[in-house]
């Protein structure tokens, strides 16, 4: 069973960024372009299970924004699909693929004002530096494939977000969640609920 974190949704934030690594990617076509490599088997399971982890927590996300290359794109449908956010409203930006820190703090601050929930779905190492940019303490060694942090600000606007004002809403990824599965395979749906 997951841990609960809505008491942390009650800080007086009134922005939320949840930075999502992309699932597992295959590496068995070596002829394939890095921007179409393709889900592997492990990340086409992990993908929905994140999503349930946060339908199980309630997260609701009022815009995803993700870079174009193949296996966030998969990812970012998958997430979708479980916390019932529509896939046609998944926005596309090519500067998150291959982004720097610079690159992700302009998407985060172009983002329209009512929104106030946020999910970027990208690539480290670009968003394991930023979210070690955003938090004052406790720096991530690495956000693993399908791996979420939630970061919260108490600001009105996104162009407000600056370096260390962030605070660390919770950090969880496949295998810190589903520890004793075979594989890290997913449960099946009844253990999400």
């Amino acid at each position: 069973m997951f841990a609960n974190y809505e008491k942390y949704f009650s800080f007086t934030a009134m922005k939320t960024l949840y930075l999502l690594r992309h699932a597992k990617s295959s590496w068995k076509n070596p002829e394939l372009a890095d921007f179409e490599r393709p889900l592997n088997r492990r990340g086409k399971k992990d993908a929905p299970a994140m999503g349930k982890f946060l339908k199980f927590q309630k997260v609701q996300i009022d815009l995803i924004v993700c870079s174009p290359a193949k296996r966030t794109r998969k990812t970012a449908k998958k997430v979708a699909k479980e916390i019932f956010y529509p896939k046609q409203k998944i926005l596309y930006k090519k500067e998150i693929y291959e982004a720097n820190i610079a690159d992700l703090f302009s998407v985060v601050q172009e983002t329209p004002n009512e929104i106030h929930s946020l999910m970027l779905v990208g690539h480290n190492p670009s968003l394991n530096d930023f979210a070690n940019l955003l938090l004052p303490e406790n720096p991530i060694e690495n956000i693993p494939t399908a791996g979420i942090v939630a970061i919260s600000f108490a600001v009105n606007s996104w162009q407000e977000i600056e370096e260390n004002t962030g605070k660390l809403l919770f950090f969880e990824y496949p295998k810190k969640l589903f520890p004793n599965t075979k594989q890290n395979q997913v449960l099946s749906s009844e253990n999400y609920l």
